[in-house]
């Protein structure tokens, strides 16, 4: 099991050297914690599940619950202050140093050599929960439908939640009452 100075360092590793925020740390901390068998691949997902849907930064909700599957409670803390004290010194170092040059042209065009990776870092990982978790052809048609509904319609994905649990619900209600009727 891990220690807490492990769970530190690895949290301050990925949290220092990440650059993007959350999403772009994902594959970071996956490659992590599965390589140190704190977490099987298969319960990847299920983190980043319940880190998107609770408040909050994502890389400090999956810090919290990967800190607390592996320590309880300490070690959730633990792991959010390794992944939060890196990029916040970093940041505070930054913006000391550097408060003159942020207008500066050269400044400005590493800034935006640096967005095609952070979407890449982003991109990737989604792509390969996105495989693991879209076994049929349903489950693809709404993934894509769902990307359609936010990125060129601007639904709101509140709605395209509830909306998908309603639907969830009926069919498992409908599914139970069919197996009752094959019973009889």
């Amino acid at each position: 099991m891990a220690s807490y100075l492990q769970i530190f360092s690895t949290f301050a590793k990925i949290g220092a050297f990440t650059i993007g925020g959350g999403y772009a740390m994902i594959p970071l901390v996956k490659n992590e914690i599965v390589k140190k068998g704190w977490m099987e691949d298969d319960e990847f997902p299920d983190i980043i599940a319940l880190s998107q849907s609770a408040p909050g930064l994502l890389a400090v909700n999956i810090s919290i619950f990967v800190g607390y599957k592996l320590k309880g409670t300490p070690g959730s803390v633990v792991a959010t202050l390794g992944s939060v004290m890196p990029p916040f010194l970093i940041i505070l170092i930054i913006a000391m140093a550097f408060s003159g040059f942020q207008d500066h042209p050269v400044v400005i065009r590493i800034f935006q050599g640096i967005r095609p990776v952070v979407v890449a870092l982003i991109a990737v990982p989604m792509l390969q929960m996105a495989r693991k978790a879209n076994r049929t052809w349903w489950m693809w048609g709404m993934s894509v439908a769902t990307i359609l509904l936010v990125a060129f319609l601007k639904v709101s994905p509140i709605y395209i939640l509830i909306v998908t649990i309603v639907i969830s619900y009926t069919l498992a209600k409908y599914r139970d009452s069919r197996k009752r009727e094959d019973m009889k």
